[in-house]
Formats: structure tokens, sequence, C-alpha cells
């Protein structure tokens, strides 16, 4: 099953998505956006967010550089 949504992205966004698809990365614009935002779901599922802050908390406490 698939959604339509709308869209709006800056237009250099979108010159290099069309560009993309254009050198055949991607097959058509829907898949590359629908592949970006797995992507970024993916990197960036509440675990993963809790973890980044967890260390970030703990350098701001007992810092080493």
């Amino acid at each position: 099953m698939t959604t339509s949504i709308e869209l709006e992205i800056g237009t250099e966004l979108l010159t290099e998505a069309t560009e993309f698809v254009r050198d055949g990365w991607s097959p058509n614009l829907n898949v590359l956006m629908a592949e970006a935002l797995r992507r970024y779901l993916d990197s960036h599922s509440p675990k993963v967010t809790e973890k980044f802050i967890r260390q970030d908390i703990d350098w701001g406490l007992h810092g080493k550089d």
C-alpha cells in the first residue's frame, strides 16, 4: 500500500535530486524520496538518538578530549 504526500523542498535540493535520477542512480523521484526518508528514519530512531544524547551528556559531565 502506498500513500501520496505533498512535499516542499528548496530549488537546489530538487535540482540535485533530479540530476541524481537523470544520472541513473534512482529510477524516479518517488523512489529517491522514499529511500531518503527510510534512511533518515533508520539513522534517527529514538534508540540511536537517545544513545548519542547520553554520550553527549556523559562527555559534558566527565569530558575528555
